[in-house]
Formats: structure tokens, C-alpha cells, sequence
């Protein structure tokens, strides 16, 4: 199981000064546009080496930090 503070460090690294909690909302207010999800894609991919695939592109997985962190979880269990 991953943390909470490796998908901010990763947000960090992709879009430096965003300063997001584990629950802010980042897509619905602006913080992240889809060029930035699609760079947390490319770094989480890299990062814990998993297959992020277009079915688990959907903004639920990506609108804060703790989601960003179940997606992670998920696709290691299985």
C-alpha cells in the first residue's frame, strides 16, 4: 500500500507550487487541466510501474489527491 504523501510528492513534481490536500478538489476547480492529469498519468505509470489504461481515465480517479492514491492501490491488487 502507497501513501498519501508519495501522490503528493508526485503532484508536486508535475505541477510545481500546487500545494493540494489530500481532499481539494483539483479538476472541478481548476487546478488541474488535462494536460496535468495526463503528466500524473505519465508519473504514476512510472513511479509505482503500473498500467494506467483509457477505462481508468475518468476525472472520479483524478479529482484529489486520495483518489489519485485508491487508483494506485486498486491496479497494484490486481
Amino acid at each position: 500500500m502507497h501513501t498519501i504523501d508519495e501522490i503528493l510528492q508526485i503532484l508536486d513534481e508535475v505541477k510545481p507550487g500546487l500545494e493540494a490536500g489530500e481532499n481539494d478538489e483539483l479538476v472541478k476547480t481548476g487546478l488541474l487541466d488535462s494536460v496535468d492529469i495526463m503528466g500524473i498519468v505519465m508519473a504514476i505509470s512510472e513511479e509505482f510501474d503500473l498500467e494506467i489504461t483509457p477505462l481508468d481515465l475518468k476525472e472520479e480517479n483524478f479529482h484529489t489527491a486520495a483518489a489519485m492514491l485508491a487508483l494506485v492501490n486498486r491496479l497494484e491488487e490486481e
